[in-house]
Order: C-alpha cells, then structure tokens, then sequence
C-alpha cells in the first residue's frame, strides 16, 4: 500500500530561509511521487514510528547534505492533488540551514535547486509551496 494513494499519507516540509530572505526550492525530478517538474519545497514521507520532526532533518540530510535548524512548525494542511488522485497531510517547518551547502544527491528525484525571492518564485510551483509562503506571512487571513 502506497501512502497519500490507497490511505492519506503524512508529509513534511521545510521552508528554508537565506539571510537575504530567499525561500530554497527544488525541481522534482521523474521518480517523484507526484507533482513532477514543479517546484517544491525540500521534504517527504513521515516513516511508520519516525516523528515529523525527526523525518524532515532525515529528508534535507538525504536529498541536500545539509544540517537544518528548525524554528517552529507552520499549521498542517490538506494537500489534495485530484489530477493524480493524491491525498496528504502536510506540515511545514520554518528552518535555517546550519552546516553545509545544498547539492542535489537524489537526481532522480531532484534535477534543480536553488533560491528564490519571494516576489520571484519559479513556475510551476507544487501547490503546497503558495500554502506555504501564505502560512508563513500569516497571509491566509
């Protein structure tokens, strides 16, 4: 059985800020659970017995080699992606990077990285990402 496919899956994000107020972003690559090609925030799956907490430090590490801060935890959102016949429960964590410089080490997952300012973000964003930013800047209201 396949998460966020056959039961809702939980997922993790962490919205990585730069000192100069640049989000980091990656391009999903072709083996990707959904949303291939779009720009999305570095994260993934919660494992059977692995808090969120613990999972989104284990993807960032995996996928970017890099130590991450964490600085709290946006609200979890409904994350529906009708098209490819989705459904996960997202979670946010604000973050900083703390040791290390992102490189991609998952290519098949990820083929771009890099940081945006917030008034330039790429496209095709995932759709968690607007959630994100808005969730962030309390733009939700």
């Amino acid at each position: 059985m396949k998460p966020g496919t056959d039961y809702i899956g939980i997922g993790v994000g962490a919205f990585i800020l730069n000192e100069e107020g640049e989000v980091f972003l990656m391009k999903r690559g072709p083996k990707s659970k959904n949303e291939i090609g779009h720009w999305s925030l570095p994260g993934g799956t919660v494992e059977f017995g692995e808090t969120m907490r613990d999972t989104i430090l284990r993807e960032v590490r995996e996928e970017l080699g890099i130590e991450i801060d964490l600085d709290g935890q946006l609200p979890a959102t409904d994350h529906i992606l009708s098209g490819e016949k989705q459904h996960w429960i997202t979670t946010i964590f604000p973050a900083r990077i703390i040791f290390g410089t992102p490189e991609i080490l998952e290519p098949e997952k990820c083929t771009e990285i890099g940081w945006f300012a917030l008034e330039a973000l790429p496209t095709p964003l995932a759709s968690s990402v607007e959630k994100a930013v808005n969730s962030f800047f309390n733009l939700d209201n």
